[in-house]
């Protein structure tokens, strides 16, 4: 159905990682192209697989298909440029290319721009550290890399990855059975690992035992450096590079546009991933504030950036061609951790997102892991394969968010800050 300019229904997708990817096939398999336009924006050419970016840095190759093949044949608009900002009164995006800005209009959003590496304001980390939340920063680290190996200083001094999260502990292993002429500290700001259970937390000594990995634990890190890393403590440790990994945040384009947001600027959701305050917006992945089916919210993780783009897919769909808009799972069920190419951790989690005791380690969880992000690749870089090639005609879209769903994900304990368990965390 056109909408009332007499065109047809514009939806933009803001970002094209593994949920933006996923929504924008999805929509274009289930709508009739006819009486929908969908649009891709996206700042990189590549399809970027953000959890294979520590191999990137290490030295390893990984595929990033071009995202114009990716969509070729699908009906998908793609426009590589920068999202600026988003006047949501006027229903439209501005883009900055490569000469100029430009500005994409909407009917409805789906806002999938992900998250970046977070310094916390600690001083010098924006300047001196780098990072592997995004390819140019995780290749800008490899370069460094290179060069370290190439002077043949990396033993004296090397490498020191601040943080041990997920991200964090694979990083430093990455680099360590990649570069073993370079020497790694990993710092820990508690016990190393204290998200997984025991036995797995056991399992990541020995893996950093054997890469030589030296592990400062219980070290607040005060300020970065060019050439060293500052603690809390006066611990003072020298660097040749230091990889921050501590923590993940979003931009702030959806709370410069006026949508609802959590203090760390994460749009708020209700069930069905539609923001709370715009009802022509959807968030997904990283960008969402949206509670899991165990009333926690959901971790900034590709788990979690599957689980809300089928949850907002169904709900545009249903929305649009006048069906009922039914609720996906959205849940969490934990961790896959590489320790190196040939070791690993599967560590699944209970309903209040506590590690379980039991875990999976060795060769066999790594090659777990390894077709998880195989699939993950082929999923995204396949948009629409296996989706039904019926598309369903227009019928209407809501002008109001009037429906009886899910209470809104702002409510509550989600509304003061509940914590997020760190098992579920980057």
């Amino acid at each position: 159905m056109p909408d009332r300019n007499g065109t047809n229904h514009r939806v933009v997708v803001l970002g094209a990682g593994y949920a933006g990817a996923y929504v924008a096939g999805t929509l274009a398999r289930r709508l009739a192209p006819s009486e929908v336009e969908i649009t891709v924006v996206n700042a990189e050419p590549d399809f970027v697989q953000r959890l294979r970016l520590h191999q990137l840095a290490a030295g390893q190759e990984i595929g990033a298909p071009r995202l114009a093949a990716v969509f070729a044949g699908t009906g998908i608009r793609l426009r590589l440029a920068r999202v600026a900002s988003i006047d949501p009164e006027r229903r439209a995006v501005t883009v900055a290319g490569t000469d100029s800005a430009d500005e994409v209009g909407y009917d409805t959003l789906v806002y999938a721009l992900g998250s970046h590496g977070a310094d916390h304001g600690v001083p010098g980390v924006a300047e001196h550290a780098f990072d592997v939340a995004g390819r140019p920063s995780a290749l800008r680290l490899r370069e460094r890399l290179d060069g370290l190996e190439a002077r043949g200083e990396g033993g004296r001094v090397g490498v020191v990855v601040v943080g041990d999260g997920l991200t964090g502990i694979e990083t430093a292993a990455e680099v360590a059975e990649s570069r073993p002429g370079l020497s790694v500290t990993l710092i820990a700001r508690g016990e190393l690992a204290t998200a997984l259970s025991a036995g797995a937390r056991d399992h990541v000594r020995r893996a950093c035992d054997r890469f030589g990995i030296t592990v400062l634990e219980h070290a607040s890190v005060q300020s970065v450096e060019a050439a060293r890393v500052l603690c809390a403590d006066g611990t003072v440790l020298p660097s040749d590079a230091t990889v921050w990994t501590a923590g993940f945040a979003v931009g702030p384009i959806a709370a410069a546009a006026g949508f609802q947001v959590t203090d760390d600027g994460r749009i708020v959701v209700d069930r069905t991933m539609r923001s709370v305050s715009h009802p022509n917006v959807y968030a997904v992945g990283d960008s969402a504030h949206a509670l899991g089916d165990n009333g926690l919210p959901l971790p900034m993780s590709c788990a979690s950036a599957g689980c809300t783009g089928r949850q907002a897919t169904a709900a545009i769909v249903a929305r649009l061609t006048g069906g009922r808009v039914k609720q996906t799972g959205l849940e969490y069920l934990g961790n896959h951790i590489s320790l190196g190419r040939r070791d690993g951790i599967l560590q699944m989690v209970d309903h209040d997102a506590r590690a379980k005791p039991k875990y999976l380690g060795g060769r066999k969880a790594a090659r777990i892991k390894a077709g998880i992000l195989s699939m993950s690749l082929w999923t995204a870089s396949h948009p629409t394969f296996g989706l039904p090639t019926r598309r369903q005609r227009l019928t209407g879209m809501p002008e109001s968010n009037n429906e009886t769903t899910a209470r809104p994900v702002g409510s509550g304990e989600a509304a003061r800050g509940r914590a997020v368990p760190r098992t579920c965390q980057k």
